[in-house]
């Protein structure tokens, strides 16, 4: 980009203007564009919303509609970046947004949650476990930012943040809905759920390689397969909370699986 582009950029703008300059492609060359695109960047900022509501359940003690928060981010967060690809929307700014957004929605957010929820009585031994996973969270996203377009975007290296996200708020609503609380949260179950967070908090940064499903919907299965869906489809039903954690437990379990057989 030459720095005449920069200077004219520079000088399209007063100093009190909000407005966001990146780089852009225009015909195969390097150019300078100005504005954001909306709707991509209206659903990123939803699921930031919803984290950060899942933060204020979490404070006032309100753990089950905070897990169900971080589900809704989760889903947002899938709908922003199928939106950008469906309207041709993607920039560097949305890709950076987006990873910001998430390291709160899914690092921060389920992190307090899950702290407010079992690990406060560890003192800070659970602070220490909750801040790991944080920082796993960070390093995950900071990694997938710098690996953008120089890895196979069929796979994550590493469990995806939503994933990881979604593991501690499923383990959150189950204990809610199964464990015994007549006398208090359990010695076992605060310190399984100390060893859960920074399981999680590990998996993200490792380097197994996890399927994404980015391409899945575009390519043809065998008619058993729809029907195996449709299966598990009705067994999440029957225990969302349970079915969902069994779901994301088998797939945070099939990258280890895979990563050791290839390895062999």
């Amino acid at each position: 980009m030459s720095n005449k582009k920069h200077l004219e950029a520079e000088q399209s703008h007063d100093g009190i203007t909000f407005e966001v300059i990146e780089p852009s492609s225009d015909g195969g060359k390097l150019a300078v564009s100005s504005g954001v695109y909306l709707i991509p960047n209206l659903i990123t900022t939803l699921s930031l919303f919803s984290g950060f509501y899942s933060i204020l359940l979490s404070m006032n003690g309100e753990f089950y509609r905070a897990g169900l928060a971080i589900f809704v981010s989760a889903f947002l967060d899938g709908m922003d970046g199928r939106a950008a690809r469906l309207l041709n929307a993607q920039s560097p700014f949305g890709e950076q947004y987006d990873s910001l957004a998430d390291s709160l929605a899914f690092g921060l957010a389920p992190a307090i949650l899950v702290y407010s929820f079992a690990l406060q009585s560890l003192g800070r031994f659970g602070m220490a476990c909750a801040f790991v996973y944080i920082a796993c969270a960070a390093f995950r996203l900071a990694r997938f930012n710098v690996q953008i377009g120089t890895v196979d975007k069929r796979y994550f290296i590493g469990l995806a943040s939503p994933l990881a996200a979604l593991l501690l708020a499923c383990g959150v609503l189950v204990a809610l809905k199964y464990a015994d609380f007549i006398n208090g949260m359990s010695v076992q179950l605060v310190w399984l759920f100390a060893v859960w967070t920074i399981v999680c908090g590990f998996l993200m940064v490792s380097n197994v390689k996890y399927y994404s499903f980015k391409e899945f919907d575009k390519q043809k299965v065998p008619f058993v397969v729809l029907l195996i869906a449709v299966l598990i489809f009705g067994i999440v039903l029957y225990d969302i909370p349970v079915g969902l954690l069994s779901i994301g437990v088998l797939y945070a379990l099939s990258g280890i699986f895979s990563t050791l057989k290839a390895k062999k």
